[in-house]
């Protein structure tokens, strides 16, 4: 590796940038765990599937119900929705860890919610309600009509004469 020769093509980037997923991906798989209910746990695959990419930094998922990992690219909307979710929540906790007490004390979800049937939604909010219970401010763009049911603390962007007008809820 210090020469530069690998045969698995991981520069020095590369396998730093790997030694930071591998911190990653056990927050995010108990987070993507508890919205797949135990289904799905993320693994850092060594496959080259395109050569112009580096390998060890491909994403894989275990599949509980068929006992085989498959590519990430094979997940559903929803499904990747979640992946993609629990990986941003992984990847608060790390840094949040490396910070020096430094809090991460908000994240963003923006989109997404629609791709989910109604027991992912649900799923999805447990996890950011378990997410939130740790003092962190979770904040959510959605168009979805459900979620607004479920906020009971919200902006909500109405259509105006001269543009759009922001309506604080609190219920």
């Amino acid at each position: 590796m210090a020469s530069g020769d690998d045969p698995e093509r991981l520069s020095f980037q590369g396998f730093a940038l790997a030694a930071f997923l591998d911190e990653i991906l056990p927050p995010a798989t108990v987070s993507l765990g508890c919205m797949s209910k135990g289904r799905y746990a993320l693994r850092r695959t060594f496959q080259i599937e395109n050569r112009r990419k580096q390998a060890g930094l491909d994403l894989a998922f275990w599949d509980a119900h068929t006992g085989q990992e498959h590519p990430v690219t094979t997940l559903s909307g929803g499904e990747s929705f979640c992946a993609v979710l629990a990986l941003a929540l992984g990847l608060a906790e790390v840094v949040q860890r490396h910070s020096g007490g430094t809090r991460l004390d908000a994240i963003f979800v923006d989109e997404g919610f629609g791709s989910l049937d109604p027991e992912s939604l649900e799923l999805a909010l447990e996890t950011l309600v378990e997410f939130q219970s740790g003092g962190r401010l979770v904040g959510l763009i959605s168009h979805v009509p459900e979620l607004r049911e479920r906020i009971d603390t919200r902006i909500e962007v109405l259509p105006g004469r001269g543009g759009s007008v922001l309506r604080f809820v609190h219920v």
